[in-house]
């Protein structure tokens, strides 16, 4: 007779470790499988930046310890469209770890907490009325879609397409990082504005360089396609050499499928969770993630209380950064922002807290934004 795992987790990047290492963290002894596709260490094209709120995601789950050896870094410098600038030292630093490294790593430790994992690609999905049922061969109770925007298991929901007005396309490499203290720094540009360029320097003399912008944008751009995001790295980048470039897509937390009751939930890209404003998602995965696991091993309808989880922690926020996204189509607005961050410390953790983690639009914030623009 077949196995019924408690969860399986479909998808083994951090939402879905995470959702795998929250399950067994809320109920010890659960049976929990984690699929995936590709056998680990994998590449994946990202920023590789790991912001402190992931990390404190990380502590939750007791896997802070996967970056103990990484380098952190302090220095964030961030230009303006119009050619503005704001540098500062962070209190909390950030880590640059490559998704090579950074995704074995919490694969392992998902692993050593009982999970159990396995090579495989799911192809369909059979939601039942007491059960899930993967390829007529694997049985759940819970499934979480940890596989992307893309992925079976979004699609088994009903859940469709991400629509391209909310879909970024960024290309991604490597190159040698800028002499001196390792720096965070992105370039933006007001040309097909919202559109920029980083480099984030990993502290082992690398950075990870890359640019992005909005689909529709850039299929409306001369070049198009590939050419027209290695050529705008270049020169949002002059002198870096970039290798390794891999272009990959970014569903934007602005347009998300929704939150349904039942036995299937969905964590991380697959529920669109990408921060408009900056494209950073693996805080949002981790924390999606952990959700989902604690919702699956959980009582009642897992589904409703996944909703109402993701809802307390994340539905102000995501409601100011969708208003915030949609504001800050004007390039003039988004040149008052760095000015105001550049005359406030109040005013730039704001902007921080709302990029990389759970912020909301402040009232020093939105006074700071009103002033620049009066002054301008």
């Amino acid at each position: 007779m077949q196995q019924t795992w408690d969860v399986v987790v479909v998808g083994a990047g951090p939402a879905g470790t995470a959702a795998a290492m929250s399950a067994l963290r809320t109920r010890p002894g659960a049976r929990v499988l984690l699929l995936d596709r590709a056998d680990f260490p994998r590449d994946k094209a990202c920023g590789d930046g790991i912001a402190p709120q992931a990390l404190d995601e990380l502590a939750r789950m007791g896997a802070a310890d996967v970056l103990a050896d990484r380098v952190p870094v302090r220095r964030l410098r961030i230009v303006a469209p119009g050619g503005g600038q704001v540098a500062t030292t962070l209190e909390r630093p950030d880590h640059v770890v490559p998704r090579t490294l950074f995704d074995a790593r919490l694969v392992e430790a998902a692993v050593c907490r009982g999970a159990v994992l396995q090579r495989r690609t799911v192809r369909r999905l059979d939601v039942r009325a007491d059960e899930v049922v993967l390829d007529d061969e694997v049985r759940a109770r819970v499934v979480v879609g940890a596989d992307g925007a893309n992925g079976v298991v979004r699609r088994a929901v009903g859940a469709g397409r991400q629509p391209d007005t909310a879909m970024a396309v960024a290309v991604r490499g490597y190159a040698a990082a800028p002499p001196g203290e390792p720096e965070q720094r992105i370039v933006m540009t007001a040309r097909d504005w919202p559109a920029y360029a980083w480099s984030f320097a990993a502290g082992d003399g690398t950075a990870n360089v890359g640019f992005g912008m909005l689909l529709p944008s850039l299929r409306a751009a001369p070049r198009g396609g590939r050419a027209e995001l290695h050529g705008r790295l270049e020169e949002l980048l002059p002198g870096v050499r970039a290798e390794r470039l891999v272009s990959h897509h970014l569903p934007l937390s602005s347009v998300r499928p929704p939150l349904r009751p039942g036995r299937v939930l969905l964590a991380g890209d697959a529920l669109s969770l990408i921060n408009p404003l900056t494209g950073e998602g693996i805080f949002y995965a981790l924390l999606s993630g952990r959700l989902a696991g604690a919702a699956a091993v959980g009582d009642g309808d897992p589904g409703r209380a996944y909703a109402r989880l993701v809802r307390d922690e994340l539905g102000r926020h995501l409601r100011h950064t969708t208003l915030l996204a949609r504001l800050t189509r004007r390039p003039r607005l988004v040149d008052a922002g760095v000015a105001a961050a550049a005359r406030s410390p109040r005013s730039l953790d704001a902007l921080v807290e709302l990029g990389l983690g759970r912020g909301l639009i402040t009232p020093a914030l939105a006074g700071g934004l009103a002033r620049e623009l009066l002054l301008g």
